[in-house]
């Protein structure tokens, strides 16, 4: 599903993979991470080349809503929660500078771009309280926040909300932006300043020793450091794997003609609501105007993606009437058990190989910020002249709330896994084969199959994940297979999207003894 950020534009193109060839640093992943940290590195004269088996911004980067914000729902107050404030003040100044950084580019470069305050707000009553600890904590953490009262449809400067509104806190001038455009222009930013982008090239394991190297499927490259910026790291060196939880959230966009909130808003009661308003300063205001988010879950683990789609359309028709729909999309993003994003070197990495994850669906921020990192830690700029939230963020401490989090969520995967071996084998092969947007998980000889029919055509793949033996969950939204262990994800022909797993699913007959499937003609 293309989100509307794609809509009219070119792929970047890159160069043709010249196996053998050395570089300074390889980074893995053409996204915001990746691209940041790339030109960051080339700027300051060194041999980069960026690898992605994809285009730009093909995955997390290019399926945001493209707000720019240092007011991320209750992601201070949840922090400040568990942690002390020292810790909050420097995510948020890692996230000022991620910002400041970020601007700077999109003026140099000409991306367009709009200020708009963030609103985190509560649609009813008992979001009040959330809203409340959201202001206190902003506020302890260095950032001029501001108080929006209720009740719902109260008015903020004259500007009635058609939507719950029950109270918020606001941060204005915060950054409203097309994050395609914006990648784009990071790689031809890239690429003028004498770096090297391979793209449709998959990145199969990174090496440390006895030398970095990257294997891919069309041979392989060295360098004195690699950079994963792939969202999950690709290689399992500290299980950061089990660290994180993967999420998936949806978008829709749609055309309007009635009167927009100004603002960026995302609720802090559930279900999740993300409203941003689109013009033609900061995306493609001709295909629409308005782009409604939320609806998000641990992937693999949602009773039907498809019902999250609609009940977003749903919602929207009912607060603005008129609302038409002209892009649905999804995302995928990490957030770290302990809220706070993994930058820096991966463990038995031998300090050649760094990584950044759990941005925790605040990647436009939180990427430039990790990409400072990396960037002052391949070079090696002295700790001195590095800014201290480095230092705080390096240094924080794992708490019990941190441990009971990632307990949780870990007690959730082992009973995920157990649940889709169970499910797998109460139904044998052969089965009906499904119907047009349909799959289904079997049995065969005590292997689970997953069995689907996408655009008309039926096939049967392994249902075993690749990454760490899970048992795959058919995604009705996208025609996917989702683990719901640690969020690889798998086309309907098995093809590797994305993921901590690097291997496609096997590919099986459709029939006969491969899958089971059977025609019901």
């Amino acid at each position: 599903m293309p989100s509307l950020w794609r809509t009219g534009t070119q792929p970047i193109e890159g160069t043709e993979f010249e196996p053998g060839r050395h570089h300074d640093v390889i980074v893995v992943g053409a996204g915001l991470t990746g691209l940041c940290t790339a030109l960051m590195l080339t700027r300051e004269g060194l041999d980069v080349a960026v690898v992605d088996s994809g285009r730009v911004a093909e995955l997390a980067t290019g399926g945001n809503t493209g707000k720019a914000t240092l007011l991320q729902g209750t992601r201070l107050s949840t922090l400040r929660r568990d942690h002390p404030a020292p810790l909050v003040r420097a995510y948020v100044d890692a996230n000022r500078d991620g910002l400041e950084w970020l601007t700077a580019f999109a003026i140099e470069a000409g991306v367009p771009s709009t200020r708009r305050t963030a609103v985190s707000y509560a649609q009813t009553l008992s979001g009040v309280e959330p809203v409340e600890a959201e202001l206190a904590a902003a506020r302890e953490a260095g950032l001029a926040v501001r108080r929006i009262p209720g009740p719902d449809g109260a008015e903020d400067g004259g500007t009635r909300h058609p939507f719950p509104f029950a109270g918020g806190v606001a941060l204005d001038h915060q950054l409203a932006i097309d994050p395609v455009v914006l990648a784009n222009a990071l790689a031809r930013a890239f690429t003028a300043a004498g770096g090297t982008l391979h793209t449709g090239v998959r990145v199969r394991h990174a090496h440390a020793a006895p030398h970095p190297w990257i294997e891919t499927e069309s041979g392989y490259a060295s360098a004195d450091h690699i950079v994963l910026a792939t969202g999950m790291p690709i290689a399992d060196r500290g299980l950061y794997f089990a660290k994180v939880r993967a999420l998936r959230s949806y978008c829709v966009a749609f055309s309007y003609d009635g009167e927009l909130p100004d603002g960026m808003y995302i609720s802090v009661d559930g279900p999740t609501r993300s409203i941003r308003p689109v013009a033609s300063e900061d995306g493609p205001v001709d295909l629409a105007r308005l782009v409604v988010g939320g609806n998000g879950h641990p992937v693999g683990r949602g009773d039907s993606e498809k019902h999250c789609v609609e009940d977003l359309i749903a919602w929207t028709r009912r607060h603005f009437p008129g609302a038409e729909p002209v892009e649905v999309w999804s995302a995928q993003d990490y957030e770290s058990h302990n809220l706070v994003p993994f930058v820096g070197a991966l463990p038995r990495g031998l300090g050649r190989i760094r990584f950044a994850t759990g941005y925790a669906k605040w990647g436009l921020t939180n990427a430039p910020a990790a990409a400072l990192r990396l960037s002052a830690e391949i070079r090696r700029v002295p700790r001195r002249e590095r800014p201290q939230w480095m230092a705080t963020i390096g240094r924080r401490l794992t708490m019990p709330a941190d441990l009971g989090r990632g307990g949780v969520e870990n007690l959730k995967i082992g009973w995920e896994a157990a649940a889709g071996w169970t499910g797998a084998l109460r139904t044998p092969v052969p089965v009906p084969a499904p119907a047009d947007g349909e799959g289904v998980v079997a049995n065969r000889a005590g292997h689970p199959v997953a069995i689907s029919t996408a655009d008309g055509t039926t096939r049967a793949v392994s249902a075993v994940c690749t990454h760490l033996g899970g048992v795959v969950s058919w995604n009705d939204a996208e025609c996917t297979w989702d683990c719901p262990l640690h969020g690889s994800r798998f086309a309907a022909d098995g093809a590797r999207i994305e993921g901590p797993a690097v291997h496609d699913l096997e590919r099986l007959p459709r029939t006969g003894r491969g899958s089971g499937a059977r025609s019901d003609g």
